[in-house]
């Protein structure tokens, strides 16, 4: 990871007053931005520029944030991504972390909450880089084979994608197998706070992690009532 003064963010925003806004608070921060008024240009400028950070608005012309996010994780699974959105929904908070995004925040929003989340984003980042060896891991998990790096299930034969949250959530109660994964760890670590709405949205996740994980019948993911999460194979 670069020195805090040549941390390069890709800005990807169709507004263009609260673009500038953004831009002129966050290079009066050491940052180097660069603007992108679409998700079509966006994506031509991620792949030129190679940013530490994305910082997309979802509702954009052309192409939006959401498509713009799925395409660059087709190649680029590591690169934090920060969503912009008026959206609060929880179905479209839970696409966005689907599709790769590490955090969202809703419109409008104080420039340093912005500030502090993508700071957030940039120290989670360099923990991965620290543990990396342990994405090189593979976990079995009764008649499945968990392997982080690519964020693929296999069973039977067959493989299964997940999205980057949900392949984080697992890899934690796979360390942890047995024990008590606490639900504020996990919220604090990938979604940045553990207000009750993230509560929420991890709970879906977790559904749809014992959904993929139905084909075998000794995998539990058991919720500890106000504690968190547990991962038993019988």
């Amino acid at each position: 990871m670069k020195n805090e003064e040549l941390i390069n963010i890709l800005l990807v925003e169709d507004e263009s007053t609260l673009a500038m806004i953004i831009k002129d608070t966050l290079e009066g921060q050491g940052f180097r931005i660069r603007l992108a008024g679409d998700g079509e240009e966006g994506l031509r400028l991620f792949t030129q520029e190679k940013p530490d950070v994305l910082v997309a608005d979802v509702m954009m012309p052309r192409m939006d944030g959401f498509e713009m996010v799925r395409r660059i994780r087709k190649t680029d699974k590591q690169t934090p991504v920060l969503f912009l959105t008026a959206r609060s929904g929880i179905n479209d908070v839970v696409e966005g972390f689907e599709l790769g995004a590490n955090d969202y925040l809703k419109k409008p929003f104080g420039m340093q909450e912005l500030i502090v989340r993508i700071k957030a984003l940039l120290g989670r980042a360099i923990r991965t880089d620290d543990f990396a060896a342990r994405q090189e891991a593979a976990y079995e998990i009764g008649s499945y084979l968990f392997t982080p790096r690519t964020q693929r299930l296999l069973h039977q034969g067959t493989e299964t994608e997940l999205s980057h949250r949900e392949s984080e959530i697992l890899r934690r109660l796979c360390e942890h197998q047995d024990q008590v994964v606490e639900m504020r760890d996990v919220l604090l670590d990938l979604w940045g706070d553990d207000s009750f709405f993230n509560q929420r949205s991890l709970h879906v996740f977790i559904t749809k992690l014992r959904r993929k994980l139905a084909g075998d019948g000794r995998i539990r993911i058991v919720n500890v009532r106000g504690i968190g999460y547990k991962l038993i194979v019988n």
